[in-house]
């Protein structure tokens, strides 16, 4: 599940890393953002779901847990982080992924009005029922400052 996936880059690129069968939720609130993405995944790939995930979410057809979650730029947009992340990762089987992709910036902008620093994301991972994040990639933005990538694995056992 891609979440605050937008026109859907990382959802495009995920459908190219997993391959055919694999089923991609894309989450966003913006309509014309996930129309753009239905027209460039191929057919069957992505499943869109026009809603903020922030709040709570059924997606249509999902019967059993995720195997991974995406957070790309989304969770600083997200005020309850802890309380939104867990909800999300309640919905990966055992030791499903949560992949963040995130600014390291401390500082709030009108661009990154809760900032996710990675010594922040441990806390809100262990908050979320999620093992310690590690840092996998660092990168300078674009937009200044640097950009990380996280992963982490939903804690417990299969039943």
């Amino acid at each position: 599940m891609d979440v605050g996936a937008g026109r859907g880059t990382f959802s495009l690129a995920l459908t190219q890393l997993l391959g055919p069968g694999s089923r991609i939720y894309a989450v966003d609130r913006d309509a014309k953002a996930l129309a753009a993405l239905r027209r460039a995944a191929p057919p069957g790939a992505v499943i869109t779901v026009t809603a903020d995930f922030s709040q709570p979410l059924e997606p249509p057809g999902l019967e059993q847990p995720l195997d991974g979650l995406l957070c790309a730029n989304s969770l600083h947009f997200v005020a309850r982080t802890e309380a939104v992340l867990g909800a999300l990762a309640a919905r990966l089987r055992p030791g499903g992924r949560v992949v963040v992709v995130e600014y390291e910036q401390r500082e709030a902008t009108r661009w990154v009005p809760y900032p996710l620093p990675p010594e922040r994301l441990a806390v809100v991972a262990r908050a979320a029922g999620l093992t310690a994040p590690a840092i996998t990639a660092m990168r300078p933005s674009a937009f200044g400052g640097n950009l990380y990538v996280a992963v982490a694995e939903r804690v417990g056992s299969a039943a």
